[in-house]
């Protein structure tokens, strides 16, 4: 199935959500929670005849909830959360090629995205991985702050580390592919075998392990350096740290469900958030990543990737099908890990 048509853009007149004979839209949306939510207010205030039925999951979640429901699709659109399952869903015929009036407004790192998946995903945020640590913590039992990979293997750090569980989190297997890419992966493999004697806990959600540590029920999340910051903006002891070896980071993406049952309304929706008018309200919920509109502004707070020393991540390669899997498999094999909210 490819998409052609041009949906508008343009808002329409404030009416009631939901009134009698509005459209739909069944809606996943893998970031932050108060993010999704945020979308789905301004999207039913901007589109008044359609009603969004949202549903928060984690990227691998999502990717396994399109796949289940393969032969009878239930979402129209996912939004959001790290790219490598989005390219694993175009690999696997799970979403709709389109290509946007607006594609033309997005950074260069976005478009790429779309035709690495063959215009079945795009670029909608940027972001590094990183950690962010508890600086109270640290203090008070006397640890060294961890600039680099190498440091997180501490053995003063044993039972202060959250990471999340890369089946189920994108940014999980972000951390993962982009250790397999700085080391190799049988180094990798190895490393991490050593990092899970200092890990207290595997998480279902990749942003979990910073909230953790933001509570002081950890001593340092490995996550999104936009999600540490987002802790600091909210007054927690966080402090964010882009390793020194070189990292990773995340194009958030965006996909039409192959089959979905409201086509036309996840065209407008798709088109309306790439809008630079919709990114700039991104701040508001807290969203400190980059935005792929290059119309659209920043917040203050967002990480400067400029100071980051990220490596050349080859996102076709850990998209694809055979190399995630396999990934995930040996992941489950020689680490495992019970994962929890």
């Amino acid at each position: 199935m490819k998409i052609t048509t041009t949906a508008a853009v343009a808002g329409t007149a404030l009416l009631p959500a939901f009134a009698a004979g509005a459209a739909e839209l069944n809606l996943i949306c893998s970031a932050d929670v108060v993010i999704c939510e945020k979308l789905v207010t301004e999207f039913e205030r901007a589109h008044s005849d359609i009603g969004v039925n949202m549903v928060r999951l984690s990227s691998g979640e999502a990717y396994a909830k399109i796949r289940a429901e393969a032969r009878n699709p239930q979402t129209d659109l996912w939004w959001g959360g790290t790219g490598d399952p989005h390219l694993q869903a175009a690999a696997d015929g799970l979403t709709v090629e389109y290509q946007s009036p607006r594609l033309s407004e997005l950074h260069d790192w976005a478009v790429a995205q779309a035709e690495t998946s063959g215009h079945r995903t795009v670029g909608v945020y940027s972001g590094a991985l990183g950690w962010g640590y508890n600086t109270r913590i640290f203090e008070a039992k006397g640890l060294e702050e961890p600039a680099c990979w190498a440091d997180l293997l501490n053995p003063d750090l044993q039972g202060e580390i959250q990471m999340a569980d890369p089946n189920s989190s994108g940014t999980a297997y972000t951390a993962l592919a982009t250790l397999v890419q700085l080391m190799g992966e049988d180094e990798a493999f190895d490393y991490l075998k050593q990092l899970n004697a200092n890990v207290a806990q595997y998480t279902k959600s990749g942003s979990a392990p910073v909230r953790a540590a933001g509570r002081g029920e950890a001593g340092l999340g490995i996550v999104f350096m936009h999600d540490a910051v987002a802790q600091t903006v909210e007054g927690f002891p966080i402090r964010t740290i882009a390793p020194c070896e070189g990292t990773g980071y995340e194009v958030g993406s965006m996909s039409l469900v192959e089959g979905g049952p409201n086509p036309d309304e996840a065209v407008v929706f798709y088109d309306w958030v790439l809008g630079a008018e919709v990114q700039d309200l991104m701040p508001e919920a807290g969203s400190y990543q980059l935005p792929s509109n290059k119309a659209a502004v920043a917040s203050e707070h967002a990480p400067d990737l400029g100071q980051v020393k990220l490596i050349d991540y080859d996102f076709a390669e850990y998209g694809s099908s055979d190399r995630r899997r396999a990934l995930l498999a040996r992941w489950d094999s020689e680490i495992g890990g019970r994962a929890t909210d």
